[in-house]
């Protein structure tokens, strides 16, 4: 993947080595990552979660940074920068106007509008001061936990951020939200399921335009596989068959390795965002 020509994006907020307050996510050590893993991996609103912690600790993040991580920053504000385009052509094509989001980058511990996290979690979008959050950290983990290697494998981790924030500003994240209040947990899990597999299509269709129309990087050979991969990684069986064993289909919220696959595709080949609409089908 090529990105090095591609604009940088003004919006992104470098929070590292600022230290805060951390929330442990309950269970603590394995059970957080599980946890972030199971639940969180590439979520949308993270408040569900927030809502289950206890009681802050101290955590420190004054750590040096390296030069490995300021050009992994140079990398997200440049993808960012793509999207922030993208977007931008596509809503103003539908006579709507796309309002930026924010990128905050920070290490181990984060506050945002949605509460207090910590990387475990992993990246995740807070609709309520419509920012992205990553630690950076996270590429590693994908690489070395994940299986889940590559450049567009971490463009497609952002896309797919960025895909929450359009349907927060299309007020889909709201609709759904009202709907999961009105029905019981296996019915809200398929709710969540549609809406990242929504976020999954919005991400390839970044992809497609992006790539068409060279905004702000160019794809090379494998890097549409490497996002592939990374879908496919995620996807709740796989990832619960990874930590138990087997796999519990109600309690997914994310999709199965199969449909995020098959959205991120359906994204890529059409660019449509009208094509991307995963509630209107019996099974995504």
């Amino acid at each position: 993947m090529r990105w090095d020509f591609g604009r940088r994006s003004r919006n992104v907020e470098d929070r590292r080595g600022r230290g805060g307050a951390g929330v442990p996510i309950v269970g603590g050590g394995i059970g957080a990552v599980l946890l972030a893993l199971l639940v969180a991996l590439l979520g949308g609103d993270p408040s569900a979660i927030f809502e289950q912690v206890q009681s802050p600790s101290n955590v420190q993040t004054d750590q040096p940074r390296t030069p490995g991580q300021d050009q992994q920053a140079d990398f997200v504000s440049v993808v960012l920068a793509s999207t922030e385009d993208t977007w931008g052509a596509l809503f103003q094509q539908a006579g709507e106007r796309y309002v930026d989001p924010r990128l905050v980058i920070f290490d181990n511990v984060v506050d945002s509008a949605c509460g207090t996290a910590e990387s475990a979690l992993g990246p995740f979008y807070c609709p309520r001061d419509q920012s992205v959050y990553i630690d950076l950290s996270f590429f590693n983990d994908m690489r070395t936990q994940l299986n889940a290697p590559g450049d567009f494998a971490q463009a497609y981790v952002i896309a797919h951020e960025v895909g929450h924030h359009v349907q927060n500003l299309l007020g889909i994240s709201d609709e759904v939200q009202a709907l999961r209040q009105r029905v019981g947990r296996t019915e809200g899990n398929q709710l969540m399921v549609r809406l990242e597999l929504q976020a999954d299509c919005f991400a390839g269709v970044w992809a497609h335009h992006a790539d068409r129309n060279r905004i702000g990087i160019a794809l090379e050979p494998g890097d549409v596989e490497e996002a592939l991969n990374a879908a496919s990684q995620i996807g709740d069986d796989r990832l619960q068959e990874r930590a138990r064993g087997y796999s519990v289909p109600d309690s997914f919220t994310h999709g199965t390795s199969a449909q995020r696959v098959r959205w991120f595709r359906q994204g890529f080949q059409t660019g449509n965002p009208d094509q991307c609409n995963t509630f209107e089908v019996a099974n995504p």
